[in-house]
């Protein structure tokens, strides 16, 4: 056959002279998208192989802190005591998560959510535990279920839309934050264990590097190469591409993310955006590729009791806010630059609240008597600081902050001694943008018109953020529009 092994065209099918494997759905990935997909598939009736660049399954999501935004109602949400409605639902992620959502895929997936979380429970065997964590945090310390995970509760949201908790985590025991046995593979274990008693195969090492296609277009398989050597797949029904971002790919990020440039976080090396410029050769269209997540390296038992400023000694956010929404304040509105003003009875406080993140908690690099007397050893403009902290004090002594909205439970008076930690360049992240699909997860052209045979689900494409985010939308959204692709792979009959 025709190696073409490091080129991007896609191959001719007549330039095949031999299958190495072939299956009904062959899905490119073993992560939360690809097993979903699989799973998805396979329930549908299709004989399913993965190939997976790796050595084994999980992806990403195998070391996440393992949150599935999941809302409308949902039996963990209720049995915590809370109420939410799939309007409410709607209405906070085309706010939160734009602007430029695409609103046909967030009315799918809220008005699926329900059904969405009994697949996970009830079919796949993903464990919740029916338990409630209410402090700021990444994440929670322990195996509560439920959390709030993307500033819902907290200003502006909250003014307008009845807030609700929609982070769910899976229940886990010896938790290790960020490895292998954290939230995320409690729920890529159930979903493989639930693949491989569907009967999926998977081949790992498979590194996919083009698509194959008939004379009349459409997706036929795969090449890759395994152990170096060429190989070719073939997929009767259906290809789904579900191989993570481009956070890894310092070229395309420079093309289209360019603050992301050298700070991946949440990702794996394996996420070189491939899949995307494998459909993009077929004329696949691309949505939000500037778009990114972007963690904040700070623990928010800390920053949520301080004030967090900018390079001219300005407060630019509310404090108690999902802190990636802080990230993305302070990389793209700030310049990356962030002090947290605290004093020491509130760090001390801080430094006392369990956490998750015991490694973000950082020690101040300033520490002086007086506002004034911090604000120069930071090299703050003179008076810029001051002005800030009095307007702040001011208001908190009657537990308020009219400017941006922190709740008054975080609000209290700055007093003496007073401190500073030095949060520059304290953000990296993942991207969000990738391929155009459609509600059932197929590829689109540029043309609008579905690519025939090709589906994609998961970071390779442009889910239901659009520039927001919020924890859990990438392993919720790479789960739901992973199933549907499986299902619609299978659902093909292909003349």
């Amino acid at each position: 056959m025709s190696t073409g092994a490091s080129s991007l065209h896609p191959i001719r099918e007549d330039q095949v002279s031999t299958w190495a494997a072939e299956a009904d759905v062959v899905v490119a990935g073993f992560g939360v998208a690809g097993a979903s997909a699989a799973v998805g598939a396979a329930q549908a009736g299709a004989d399913v192989l993965v190939l997976e660049r790796a050595g084994g399954w999980g992806g990403a999501a195998a070391m996440a802190g393992g949150f599935i935004y999941l809302g409308g109602g949902t039996p963990l949400q209720k049995a915590c005591g809370f109420d939410d409605t799939v309007d409410n639902m709607k209405s906070f992620m085309k706010t939160a998560l734009g602007p430029g959502t695409d609103e046909a895929k967030i009315d799918a997936y809220c008005e699926g959510s329900v059904d969405h979380y009994h697949w996970l429970a009830d079919e796949c065997g993903v464990p919740f535990k029916a338990s409630f964590w209410g402090e700021p945090g990444w994440e929670p310390p322990g195996d509560d279920g439920l959390q709030y995970t993307g500033g819902e509760n907290a200003a502006p949201f909250n003014a307008t839309i009845a807030p609700a908790p929609r982070g769910h985590v899976p229940q886990m025991q010896d938790k290790h934050v960020s490895s292998e046995r954290g939230g995320g593979y409690m729920l890529m274990k159930p979903l493989t264990d639930k693949a491989a008693a569907l009967g999926v195969r998977a081949e790992y090492d498979m590194r996919v590097q083009t698509l194959i296609v008939d004379n009349d277009g459409r997706v036929v398989g795969l090449q890759a190469k395994q152990y170096g050597k060429d190989v070719a797949v073939r997929a009767r029904k259906g290809v789904v591409l579900a191989t993570g971002s481009f956070a890894y790919n310092n070229t395309m990020l420079e093309s289209f993310a360019p603050k992301m440039v050298n700070r991946p976080a949440a990702s794996i090396e394996e996420h070189d955006g491939r899949a995307i410029r494998m459909a993009q050769a077929l004329g696949a269209d691309l949505a939000h590729m500037d778009a990114a997540e972007v963690a904040f390296f700070c623990d928010p038992q800390l920053f949520v009791r301080g004030i967090l400023v900018n390079g001219r000694g300005q407060r630019y956010i509310n404090e108690d806010t999902y802190p990636g929404r802080v990230g993305q304040a302070t990389l793209y509105e700030n310049g990356n630059q962030s002090y947290l003003i605290i004093d020491e009875a509130a760090y001390e406080e801080g430094m006392t609240r369990p956490t998750a993140t015991v490694q973000l908690r950082h020690r101040p690099k300033w520490v002086a008597e007086t506002v004034e007397e911090l604000e120069a050893e930071i090299g703050l403009p003179a008076g810029s600081l001051q002005a800030t902290v009095e307007v702040y004090n001011r208001h908190a002594a009657n537990g308020a902050d009219p400017l941006l909205g922190k709740k008054s439970e975080w609000v209290t008076p700055i007093g003496s001694p007073v401190a500073a930690i030095d949060l520059r360049n304290m953000t990296g992240g993942f991207t969000l943008g990738g391929l155009r699909t459609s509600i059932d997860s197929e590829v689109l052209h540029v043309s609008g018109d579905p690519i025939p045979g090709l589906f994609a689900a998961g970071r390779c494409t442009s889910g239901v953020c659009a520039g927001g985010y919020a924890s859990g939308t990438s392993l919720g959204d790479g789960s739901f529009f992973g199933r549907r692709a499986g299902q619609s792979a299978a659902a093909q009959n292909p003349a």
